[in-house]
């Protein structure tokens, strides 16, 4: 059903490099480029993630309840990303744990205060594949 989603910035080129090289570890790269911004995914025919400067040329706000959740196929995975999600100089809002049937996650916001969580579902967190 989503075909993208998109976090704002402020400062473009900061933002690129924060998800330059976090994405590596999901399996996604660029896929596509503009003026504001940029597409990342794992093909042009799956869900991709933007990230750009808002259209109306007014500052980035971050939103009061809005997250992006970034599915991936392992515990060990959930914990790699918000390593370096925090490495990169993003912050935690909540440490990798099981949060309940099987429910494994992790939660950070990046350079923006855009907030991200990744998370994979499996019996005790375990991988699902």
């Amino acid at each position: 059903m989503i075909g993208y989603v998109t976090v704002g910035t402020n400062d473009l080129d900061k933002a690129l490099g924060f998800y330059d090289a976090l994405f590596p570890l999901l399996g996604a790269s660029r896929v596509m480029e503009f003026d504001r911004g940029v597409a990342y995914g794992t093909s042009m025919t799956q869900p991709g993630f933007g990230v750009l400067t808002p259209f109306d040329g007014s500052p980035h706000t971050v939103s009061n309840g809005g997250m992006i959740a970034l599915a991936v196929p392992s515990q060990a995975k959930v914990d790699e990303v918000y390593a370096k999600a925090l490495e990169l100089g993003g912050q935690s809002e909540g440490e990798p744990g099981l949060r309940g049937g099987g429910f494994y996650a992790a939660y950070f916001r990046d350079l923006d205060g855009n907030k991200l969580n990744v998370f994979c579902m499996g019996k005790n967190g375990e991988s699902h594949d």
